[in-house]
């Protein structure tokens, strides 16, 4: 049974930092693209980041600088540091697995940014 159990989420202050964790099981985590993604209240889904398998990575304009995407393909889990934050960030943060046609996504977390 394929899953992506995400964790790390919850209530930051503006400029405080979080890391967001996805542990993947049952597919071959090593062979994925992995990815980073927010959606706000009223907005769509949005791209923040990607690691290839080999870790290549890329950033949305939105984030580059301060969020950092990583990964542990012996642990099979995908990282998201984010820091400097801000209240815009303020979201549920996704992670999928992608290789060619077929995609995975987690539960969703809660990140918000608030005083």
């Amino acid at each position: 049974q394929v899953q992506l159990v995400q964790s790390g989420g919850g209530l930051v202050q503006p400029g405080g930092s979080l890391r967001l964790s996805c542990a993947a099981s049952g597919f071959t985590f090593s062979w994925n693209f992995m990815h980073w993604y927010r959606q706000a209240p009223g907005k769509e889904r949005e791209l923040l980041a990607s690691i290839s398998s080999g870790g290549t990575t890329n950033y949305a304009d939105s984030v580059k600088g301060r969020f950092t995407i990583s990964r542990d393909n012996v642990k099979t889990t995908v990282y998201l540091q984010m820091n400097s934050l801000k209240p815009e960030d303020t979201a549920v943060y996704y992670c999928r697995a992608s290789r060619g046609a077929t995609t995975y996504w987690g539960q969703g977390t809660q990140v918000t940014v608030s005083l």
